[in-house]
């Protein structure tokens, strides 16, 4: 039965609630495989800015456009002649030589549910500018799929999710589960990076333990790893399923110590916690330059979270989110940007110093962008102006793994409205990713019922390279 006719059976929050893990595998450097050999890279960042962040206050300002249209903020240059940012990205402004904007991404979703669907996923969601519930007959994450296509080479340790689950705007949205693969292709889900990384995956062990210790533990994992299949066997539903999952991969997680200490962030200087933030959004991309040095192939570091955190805890920056329909510049100078700045950057910086940027591809977007016209919106909490969603055309940015440095790629309108060259899609950039680590696209897959899937129908954006 072809997937777009299958019955969608809702199970509210299912997916969203099923604590600090969502699967877990092997460390890329002991698995990776020489069918990667057409690779561009070992590591997959994905910054995933959820709420939707405005084109006209980052990555494509518009200072000659009237005030209605242009905002409150200014441009300021760059490394780069002629290639110029928000105000409030300085310390991105500083390394723009080592990173290209695509300002052309585009599609027809005009809601956060849905458009993190497609944006995670490649695919629309069959109710289309909508906010369901995630299912189990969703389509797969695209780092979900990476597991499935290349199991040798990804391995079930090989896609991370930090500060997440995403809410949209206050429950877990659809897109960043395993879907119909079923929870053992799922993603590594990890909260807040404030708390130790390594407490919260239950993982923290004593380097003194005898070997007999040590191997007690491995005959408990296999074990676990028994039961697991037993209840699979027995057709238990997804959350029992990943339950044992997790436990069963925690214990293997004790034999990777490399992937182990990638956890320990309390190893840090407390100089390397202060050049990436103690907020949340620093810390889970200082988790993600570790998780890069461990040869992890895919990390998705949702920022932030909540895409509207600020409705309910207004004085928290940490909670505070990227769909800025009221209160839109208030949000965006005082936590939004310098936080995704410090973050962004000292990732970024730390792998250009490491060497690693040569083989790690790092992408920054959202699901779509703002509206090009400053208004006020009573429906919304808030006092001052923001924008309305806007998906016809919003940036990412790429850096990492041979993209080209310091350029611009794509032209939009005067207001930054609308693509005047060829557009690309979430389609593309899942495509995109998976064939940069070397999955071939052209291969058939199915589910956990046997049932054939099609993949995203984009291909590689030749342009990042070209």
């Amino acid at each position: 039965m072809a997937f777009d006719k299958m019955p969608i059976c809702n199970r509210r929050g299912l997916l969203g609630r099923l604590g600090a893990l969502a699967g877990l595998g092997i460390l890329a450097d002991e698995c990776w495989s020489g069918a990667a050999s057409r690779a561009r890279a070992k590591s997959v960042v994905v910054l995933f800015v959820g709420g939707g962040p405005s084109q006209l206050e980052t990555w494509d300002m518009r200072p000659e456009a009237p005030s209605a249209v242009r905002g409150a903020f200014q441009p300021i240059a760059t490394t780069v002649p002629g290639i110029r940012i928000c105000e409030h990205l300085p310390k991105l402004a500083k390394l723009a030589h080592h990173y290209s904007i695509y300002k052309t991404l585009s599609h027809q979703d005009l809601e956060h549910g849905s458009s993190c669907y497609l944006a995670l996923t490649g695919h629309y969601h069959p109710r289309k500018t909508s906010n369901p519930d995630p299912a189990g007959t969703d389509r797969p994450s695209t780092d979900c799929l990476a597991r499935k296509l290349a199991p040798q080479s990804i391995g079930p340790f090989g896609a991370f999710h930090l500060n997440g689950p995403l809410l949209t705007p206050f429950t877990p949205g659809p897109g960043q589960y395993p879907g119909v693969l079923g929870p053992a292709f799922g993603a590594v889900g990890l909260g807040d990076p404030r708390i130790e990384p390594a407490k919260a995956l239950g993982i923290q062990v004593r380097h003194e333990l005898p070997q007999v210790r040590i191997d007690g533990r491995e005959i408990l994992r296999q074990q676990l790893e028994h039961q697991v299949r037993t209840l699979e066997a027995a057709h238990l539903n997804d959350q029992e399923l990943a339950h044992g999952y997790n436990i069963e991969r925690a214990y293997r997680l004790l034999d990777r110590p490399a992937l182990r200490r990638a956890f320990e962030l309390n190893r840090e200087k407390p100089e390397t916690h202060e050049t990436y933030g103690r907020h949340r959004m620093g810390q889970a991309c200082l988790l993600a330059r570790n998780l890069v040095n461990a040869g992890v192939p895919w990390i998705t570091v949702f920022l932030n979270q909540s895409i509207r955190g600020q409705d309910l805890e207004p004085e928290d920056g940490d909670a505070c989110g990227w769909d800025t329909h009221n209160d839109q510049f208030e949000s965006l100078q005082n936590y939004l940007l310098p936080r995704l700045d410090q973050a962004m950057s000292a990732l970024l910086s730390d792998l250009i110093q490491s060497g690693r940027i040569e083989d790690t591809l790092v992408l920054c977007f959202g699901e779509f962008g703002r509206a090009p016209l400053v208004a006020y919106e009573k429906r919304f909490i808030g006092n001052t102006p923001g924008r309305k969603h806007w998906a016809a055309t919003y940036p990412m940015v790429v850096a990492g793994a041979g993209t080209r440095k310091g350029a611009i790629i794509g032209e939009t309108d005067r207001h930054a409205a609308y693509p005047l060259s060829e557009p690309a899609g979430p389609w593309d950039v899942a495509i995109t990713c998976l064939e940069a680590l070397g999955i071939p696209t052209d291969q058939p897959v199915t589910d956990r019922e046997g049932r054939l899937l099609t993949l995203p129908e984009g291909k590689t954006i030749a342009k990042l390279w070209a």
